[in-house]
């Protein structure tokens, strides 16, 4: 990806500027290619996440606090994401007859189901997406990330 054809730029920039248009750019293709790949199940990235931290509690319930803490995106509107996926029937909510602020959030069989397809979509797409890079690029990368 050359940053100055692609911005239709013939000057040549200064690294530092380079290097976040650079990331920005390769930023919005990766968030364009996962969207792609959601898109057939009808489902956004975000609900993805979620269902994902869901089927991390091992059957064990997740609060709306936990959700949002483990979002790889933090957002504020994580009882909306919520509320879609109980919609679609891949997550439900109960409030603990105790405490009535407390709200529990569990993924169902369907979301676990739905959740695997979808898992073999985005498998596809990181691997199409990296397949240009070895393990020991990837580790690389990873550190220099890391850093951030």
């Amino acid at each position: 990806m050359n940053v100055e054809e692609i911005i239709k730029t013939e000057k040549k920039l200064p690294i530092e500027q380079r290097t976040m248009i650079h990331y920005a750019l390769v930023f919005n293709k990766i968030r364009e290619e996962f969207s792609l790949a959601l898109k057939p199940f009808e489902i956004s990235e975000q609900q993805f996440n979620v269902l994902r931290i869901l089927r991390g509690q091992k059957g064990k319930p997740a609060n709306l606090s936990t959700i949002n803490e483990r979002m790889v995106t933090k957002m504020s509107n994580t009882t909306r994401l919520v509320d879609k996926l109980i919609l679609k029937g891949f997550a439900e909510r109960w409030v603990c007859p105790e405490n009535r602020r407390k709200v529990e959030i569990m993924i169902t069989d369907n979301g676990k189901k739905e959740l695997e397809k979808i898992d073999l979509a985005v498998s596809r797409t990181e691997e199409r997406l990296l397949q240009g890079f070895s393990h020991q690029e990837l580790e690389q990368l990873n550190a220099l990330l890391d850093k951030f």
